[in-house]
């Protein structure tokens, strides 16, 4: 940036220079409000489908929007979307991540602006002469590389807002996949109930025929043993329960009041046919976000390395603009610059370092794109496989226990079979029962993992510089 000299005649004339010079420089691009949020939007909406509302909670005023927003969200039976929306809406940790874009955003707004010019002045006196000295340096070697520095930082931003998408995904994920355990839960807990129910008529049944003498006492231990093993059954599927609905709590960020919201009471029914995977993994690679990261990052790297190569002898150039004057002498006016030699330090640390950097991102980005595909083929197999397992339990095994249940009640009615045929027949259709809804609950975890497996979950790498770091040896210089 050209810079202008500083007049000698009189202070006066100093202050409109030094104005103009500050608004030029304040004039650079200033980080508007949520920058990155609008990005961070489209592409969630876009790998989840629908539109999602993310709402940064940056006062009181949008800390009661958000609790009403998830109030309403609450007042009807939750469903999977409405978990999803309740948790990108009110999960504390997700606020977390949005204020951390925001530090990166901040260190790449910084990183681009204009480097300060800085401002010398001088006054000596010899006898009645008077010399006044006044100068104006700027870093000539952070201008020169500042475009550079704008494009390895944009890549550093795509990195970071691909990393924070992968972070709201991730969470949407985890958000559905414990909505569907929470659910599954307390199905599984109806059905252990109706199970020590009818555990607990037959004991008493049985108790009330040995008493009687109709009933043999190895016959009386057996329903009395399997109304232990219910009542501890039960047990374990209230604990399930719990547990299960306080991981969803913890998902949707609940607390007080709001932890007593509702849930279906069933899962949603298996699809009819399953997901078919035509080019599933080039989907992957071209829509994972942890492989754009990756690919975001090597470029940003790539565009160091250059930077740092260009300026590996010279770190440090000022351009300085001189104007002395001297009582009764004419002004004197030039220009000077500096620089550091380059005796003892070459450069070539830095340089190994960024080239270091460079190859440990290609590293790294290549594993992301193998371990992408891999990843992809197994949640799918594993998609898969629920799927034939679900609908195996709904087209086959339930349809034939409620056939043998028929059948038994026919024969009871007929008097071919006693009571406790009947009633061990009961717990085995509610044992089956209760295995289609596992089996349905894995489906819908499945589901969750394959989503999840297409848009990736990238993680943080060290290959990036911060600014700060990147401009540490020209500052040290100085």
């Amino acid at each position: 940036m050209p810079s202008l000299p500083l007049p000698t005649r009189s202070r006066r004339g100093a202050a409109p220079a030094a104005l103009a010079l500050a608004g030029l420089l304040a004039g650079c691009a200033a980080l508007p409000p949520d920058p990155g949020l609008p990005g961070i939007q489209a592409r969630v909406a876009e790998r989840l489908g629908r539109p999602v509302e993310l709402v940064r909670a940056d006062g009181p005023a949008a800390l009661e929007g958000i609790a009403r927003r998830v109030d309403e969200l609450l007042a009807a039976p939750l469903d999977a979307d409405a978990a999803v929306q309740v948790a990108l809406l009110n999960h504390r940790g997700l606020q977390a991540d949005l204020a951390g874009l925001g530090v990166t955003e901040a260190e790449v707004l910084q990183a681009g602006r204009l480097p300060n010019p800085g401002v010398r002045f001088g006054r000596s006196t010899r006898g009645a002469e008077r010399e006044i000295e006044r100068s104006l340096h700027l870093d000539l070697a952070r201008l020169l590389a500042r475009p550079l520095v704008l494009r390895a930082e944009a890549r550093r931003l795509d990195a970071a807002r691909a990393r924070v998408a992968g972070q709201v995904l991730a969470l949407a994920t985890d958000t559905r996949k414990a909505w569907v355990q929470a659910v599954a839960a307390e199905e599984g807990l109806r059905y252990a109930r109706q199970v020590m129910q009818a555990a607990e008529a037959a004991a008493e049944l049985a108790r009330r025929m040995a008493q009687v003498g109709n009933f043999s006492r190895l016959q009386q231990a057996r329903e009395q043993a399997f109304q232990a093993e219910a009542a501890l059954g039960l047990v374990r599927a209230a604990q399930q329960q719990q547990a299960a609905r306080e991981r969803l709590v913890r998902q949707l960020g609940l607390w007080g009041a709001q932890t007593a919201f509702r849930l279906p009471e069933r899962l949603p029914e298996l699809p009819a046919q399953p997901l078919e995977a035509p080019g599933l993994e080039q989907t992957a690679l071209a829509q994972r976000l942890d492989v754009q990261a990756a690919r975001a990052t090597t470029e940003a790297t790539a565009q160091q390395l250059a930077r740092v190569r260009g300026n590996r002898f010279v770190e440090v150039l000022d351009l300085g603009l001189l104007r002395n004057g001297a009582s009764g002498a004419p002004v004197q006016r030039g220009w000077e610059i500096g620089l550091e030699l380059p005796l003892f330090d070459d450069g070539a640390a830095r340089v190994a370092r960024a080239a270091a950097l460079h190859e440990q991102a290609l590293h790294e980005a290549a594993q992301a794109a193998i371990a992408a595909r891999s990843e992809v083929r197994e949640a799918y197999g594993a998609y898969r496989a629920a799927w034939d397992i679900a609908r195996h339990h709904r087209d086959e095994l339930l349809p034939l226990r409620a056939r043998i249940a028929e059948e038994n009640l026919l024969r009871y009615n007929g008097m071919l079979i006693g009571v406790f045929e009947l009633l061990a027949d009961a717990r085995a259709q509610i044992a089956g029962v209760q295995a289609a809804i596992d089996a349905l609950r894995d489906f819908w975890l499945a589901q969750a993992d394959l989503d999840r497996a297409l848009v990736g979950a990238p993680r943080p790498t060290a290959a990036l510089v911060a600014p700060a770091d990147a401009a540490a040896p020209a500052a040290a210089a100085h």
